[in-house]
């Protein structure tokens, strides 16, 4: 099967059209409630839409017809679905000596540009990648999380709150992630849907081996 002809068995399913129809209303709804400092920039965000949001349910049905996803997919809410733990997920990884297993693993050679990982906001996890690594300074960014230390003298993600941690992936923290699971003092809240960036990240994963990233 070519690219064109699975991206056109797709175009034509049943979940590819509420996937769409759920992120242009969700998407649409932001908009609307966002400050704009001018029209311009209202425009731009408007025209870029189609792209991404075809994309990203082009994405998640291909994920969702290969099997390889733990996740179950919500077409209508435009979602991942997954039962959520009743603890957060991050146990195992807040101690000094526990950090220090997550930035070992994070100094490897492997570890590159693109690779996506979670971070830690507050009580809840986000799915973010990469984007710079400063072997010198030994540290890395994120695209929404910032710069990250990877010693143990600096546990804090540089110029950034106490309660953003880069977090080492495991399938139950990345499982947490995609679903949008949250916890209060490790009690269950209500699920908040990943943002359409996300989304589309998270249909990146690779679930057998968290050091690569599939491509989209």
């Amino acid at each position: 099967m070519t690219q064109s002809s699975f991206w056109q068995t797709h175009t034509e399913t049943g979940d590819f059209a509420e996937l769409c129809n759920g992120l242009y209303q969700r998407e649409i709804g932001l908009i609307a409630k966002a400050d704009y400092v001018s029209v311009p920039a209202v425009q731009a965000r408007l025209k870029s839409l189609p792209y991404y949001i075809n994309r990203t349910a082009h994405a998640m049905t291909q994920v969702e017809s290969q099997g390889t996803s733990p996740m179950q997919l919500d077409s209508l809410n435009a979602s991942w679905s997954a039962k959520q733990s009743k603890n957060s997920p991050i146990v195992g990884q807040e101690t000094a000596q526990e950090r220090d297993m997550v930035f070992a693993w994070y100094r490897q050679e492997y570890i590159c540009v693109g690779l996506v990982v979670p971070v830690l906001l507050d009580e809840h996890i986000i799915i973010d990648c990469i984007d710079r690594i400063d072997l010198d300074k030994c540290r890395l960014r994120t695209n929404v999380g910032g710069w990250f230390s990877l010693t143990a003298n600096n546990v804090i993600n540089e110029g950034m709150k106490a309660d953003k941690k880069l977090l080492m992936p495991n399938k139950k923290i990345m499982i947490s992630a995609c679903a949008g699971h949250r916890w209060q003092h490790n009690s269950q809240q209500v699920p908040i849907i990943p943002s359409l960036r996300e989304l589309l990240l998270s249909c990146s994963i690779n679930w057998k081996n968290f050091k690569k990233t599939l491509a989209i």
